[in-house]
């Protein structure tokens, strides 16, 4: 209630009043006011809805140690976290509110609430961060749900960044982008206001003042439909000399004002700060390996705190483990991922079903085995050759 009643105080206290250093319309057209959310920023939502599109759509597998390497398990658990964690979602819905929460409305923190069913898990009920809240507690902490005191044990607690004087907790990015996208609304204002300002004339026309239609704004017509209203393009005028003075003038534009250079700066902090490549946000040209780091670097780190919680607070096996595919989602050109497939297929490190998944093909029947050099025979049968025995044709 305390912190209630002093941010009522802080709002009251808000000066409200302020001073006008130009005419109503310059203001309109140079200055952008009201409150615009992270979430509703172009560049910042471009950006931040690249990496939950990303993310959504890789495979969530569930995962084994074994002595002879991990492999694969396929059990409810695995469908459920997969297929369908939430009886209201799709799984990339799900897992893209998880990453938009994190990166934006919760402030780089998300909880998700385990229902279960008999002892078994039925659903992963998303929280909006609105209805979350966190409270210190010795070296520890609680989590209120909607005003409910609940145990972090008893809930999934995504987390990234996580913040140094709470290590519990995460870090978002309003603080940093704040500024920024300041920056690009007032841009943006700015280049409306300069498209849809009346006062970019490509032609100045000096008048004598003596005239009498010069006096009055229907006079000032008259002269213009007189003198310089033609019926045809192209068709010059035909003006007095001693009255008439026409210059033709160069507008003000945004480039004169440095206002391209400058929106690329901010997009490129904003590509900067989310840690996405730059042409993401509209800045520069797509590059392979560029793509690839940003695989490997940002979409890797986000995985691995959704990983390791779902791993830590879903699994009781130590030897199991949650982990997304993200080798899916580098950028690969088709001819070289089939020479490697083709070069490991034929030294009998995959098999022939194994180099067709990689291609996106469906599996076919007698590649299911390790073949090994040009004579494409069972990895088991390598000793059977007569030439090694000096026997046989």
């Amino acid at each position: 209630m305390a912190k209630s009643k002093m941010k009522k105080q802080e709002v009251r206290a808000a000066p409200i009043g302020g001073k006008m250093l130009c005419s109503l319309d310059a203001f309109d057209t140079l200055c952008c006011n009201g409150y615009v959310r992270l979430s509703d920023n172009p560049e910042v939502l471009a950006a931040v809805n690249k990496i939950c599109d990303l993310i959504s759509s890789m495979t969530i597998y569930e995962m084994e140690n074994t002595d002879s390497g991990d492999i694969r398990i396929r059990d409810g658990l695995a469908r459920l976290v997969d297929i369908s964690p939430s009886r209201y979602m799709t799984r990339k819905t799900f897992v893209s509110n998880i990453v938009k929460a994190l990166l934006l409305g919760g402030d780089g923190n998300c909880v998700v609430i385990p229902k279960t069913n008999g002892g078994y898990i039925d659903s992963l009920d998303f929280v909006p961060p609105s209805q979350v809240g966190f409270m210190p507690e010795g070296i520890g902490y609680k989590i209120l749900i909607n005003g409910i005191v609940t145990d972090p044990d008893n809930v999934l607690h995504f987390v990234i960044n996580p913040n140094t004087e709470q290590p519990w907790r995460g870090t978002g990015y309003r603080a940093a982008l704040k500024d920024i996208a300041n920056n690009l609304k007032q841009a943006t204002a700015t280049q409306r206001g300069f498209m849809e300002s009346k006062w970019k004339p490509s032609v100045i026309v000096k008048v004598d003042g003596l005239v009498d239609e010069f006096s009055t704004k229907e006079g000032r017509k008259t002269l213009l439909s007189d003198y310089m209203e033609t019926s045809e393009a192209g068709e010059p005028w035909v003006i007095p000399a001693d009255q008439f003075d026409v210059q033709v003038v160069k507008p003000l534009s945004l480039t004169d004002i440095a206002l391209s250079d400058s929106v690329k700066l901010d997009k490129g902090t904003v590509a900067s700060i989310l840690g996405v490549p730059p042409f993401v946000v509209g800045v520069g040209e797509y590059k392979e390996g560029e793509w690839n780091n940003f695989i490997n670097s940002r979409i890797r780190l986000i995985c691995n705190a959704i990983e390791q919680e779902l791993t830590r607070k879903l699994l009781y096996s130590s030897t199991r483990y949650f982990k997304f595919n993200v080798r899916s989602l580098y950028s690969y050109d088709i001819k070289v991922l089939s020479e490697v497939g083709a070069n490991m297929y034929t030294r009998g490190i995959m098999s022939g079903n194994e180099v067709r998944d990689w291609l996106a093909l469906s599996p076919k029947d007698g590649l299911d085995d390790l073949v090994i050099l040009e004579n494409y025979i069972p990895q088991g049968m390598i000793g059977d050759q007569k030439k090694l025995d000096g026997g046989g044709e």
